[in-house]
């Protein structure tokens, strides 16, 4: 048997992978397994996926070849330092997770282009919750849940960047969703596993693998998936995704989740020069697909896509709730609600910390019986808070898709100024910024809000926010 290889890192030191791991991806690969070692130590591709509600220009990018908004970038830039990343315009994303789209594809393919309900289990940090709300039929509703309460927050925010309401952001764990009986038709689980696709990008990753942690992984994965199942429509889908090599969490997880729950594997089109492999291990007719980096241009990555047996019919529509979400707001003026276009498909109340929200009104019922079950982070879009007779505006406003541009006053701030504003900083705008509460924007991307008072402006965006990294100016 060979001993630990030395592979060259990102950093041009030494990355050494556990003897277990070895043997095992030996095992699973044979000869081939040396390539994909090789390919361990080279640098990481890097890659975004365009907001397609905010374009912006890709023409000097390189696409992925299973995605329509997904580009290679030839290095990496210092993201943090672009004020279209804080715009919601792109999203950086890891290139083989945004197989993802092929998967919806194939679910809208089968259940057709009408409305559907989306649960993104594991979603924190979004980005495959920015991708299924940008490629999901037109009026769905997404879920966007994470268990830990900081990640939720992290989730959130990145979630109102991207600028759509028909979204809602929660925090709970799996067995929280027992209430939500037959409510989804999609249910994505990148469920957390041991990792072993992400070493080179996360080499910290290598020392928490062991082969008890895999064992601990396959038994959490089948807690989960078990758990959220029931909320799952009979002939719905079940997206299972891990970004781990063996078999265990993988084709074996698969196999279970179809015997024991009651569901088939669903075979997504695929291209041979994408170079996605198929089951590996002693059942090689299993239609699941996989990522090796040796092969595909990204990180390693597995997804199975999953349809539930049929047990009957049923209505996602036909749902019994409260009649009230938050506290209903007694008069929102008019003026208001016209801040948003479209006001007329939008519900107005003011949520539990007294701010005026709106949320679609043809999804209303559904979020109320998700506020009866899961803790909801963000719904829908925060338009602000009354001070007086003054609206004080929020910054899930000034980012939303649905925000009427015509009804707020604004301003076009160069790179410099726009980093200064996201860092939160303190300055005097030029004489020709409009009084009152202005909108900042970049490349005609808002960012935010400020109230420009003329000797001075107070800068109105969020503090937790804020680009806390030294400044490049």
């Amino acid at each position: 048997m060979k001993n630990s290889g030395f592979l060259c890192s990102l950093n041009d030191g030494a990355m050494i992978l556990p003897e277990a791991f070895l043997e095992k991806t030996r095992a699973l690969l044979g000869e081939e397994a040396e390539v994909l070692f090789a390919a361990m130590g080279e640098p990481s591709p890097v890659s975004i996926r365009m907001n397609p509600f905010k374009p912006i220009s890709t023409t000097d990018f390189t696409r992925v070849p299973w995605s329509t908004s997904g580009y290679y970038l030839p290095e990496r830039p210092a993201f943090i330092f672009d004020p279209l990343l804080h715009a919601g315009c792109y999203y950086v994303q890891e290139a083989s997770s945004m197989f993802v789209e092929k998967a919806m594809n194939q679910v809208v393919d089968i259940l057709g282009f009408e409305p559907l309900q989306l649960l993104d289990l594991c979603a924190a940090p979004g980005g495959k919750s920015t991708l299924l709300a940008s490629v999901m039929p037109k009026g769905s509703l997404l879920v966007s849940n994470e268990l830990n309460r900081l990640r939720a927050n992290i989730l959130a925010e990145n979630m109102i960047k991207w600028g759509l309401t028909n979204v809602v952001t929660t925090q709970s764990d799996a067995t929280a969703f027992s209430g939500m009986n037959e409510f989804f038709e999609v249910v994505l689980t990148d469920v957390p596993c041991s990792g072993e696709g992400m070493f080179r990008k996360d080499p910290d990753s290598i020392g928490e693998w062991s082969v008890d942690n895999v064992k601990l992984c396959v038994s959490r994965q089948r807690d989960i998936v078990r758990n959220i199942w029931p909320s799952l429509k009979p002939g719905g889908f079940l997206i299972y995704s891990t970004c781990t090599y063996n078999i265990s969490e993988n084709e074996e997880n698969v196999q279970w989740i179809c015997e024991e729950l009651g569901g088939s594997l669903v075979k997504i089109p695929l291209e041979t020069s994408w170079g996605i492999t198929g089951a590996q291990g002693p059942n090689k007719e299993l239609a699941v697909n996989r990522f090796f980096p040796h092969r595909t241009k990204g990180e390693g990555f597995f997804l199975a896509l999953i349809q539930k047996e049929e047990h009957g019919t049923y209505s996602a529509r036909n749902i019994r709730t409260k009649n009230s979400t938050g506290k209903k707001a007694p008069v929102i003026p008019a003026e208001i609600k016209q801040l948003l276009v479209n006001d007329a498909d939008f519900e107005f109340f003011t949520d539990r910390q007294g701010r005026i929200s709106a949320f679609p009104s043809n999804h209303i019922a559904s979020l109320r019986r998700l506020e009866e079950n899961i803790r909801v982070v963000h719904a829908g879009v925060v338009l602000g808070e009354m001070k007086g007779k003054d609206l004080l505006p929020d910054i899930s406003l000034a980012l939303s898709i649905s925000l009427n541009r015509d009804g707020v006053k604004s301003f076009e701030l160069d790179k410099k100024l726009a980093i200064d504003f996201l860092r939160r900083e303190a300055f005097t705008l030029p004489e020709d910024c409009p009084l009152g509460w202005v909108l900042m924007c970049f490349e005609d991307h808002p960012l935010g809000w400020m109230k420009n008072i003329g000797n001075r402006a107070n800068n109105g965006y969020p503090n937790e926010w804020r680009i806390r990294s030294e400044n490049p100016f």
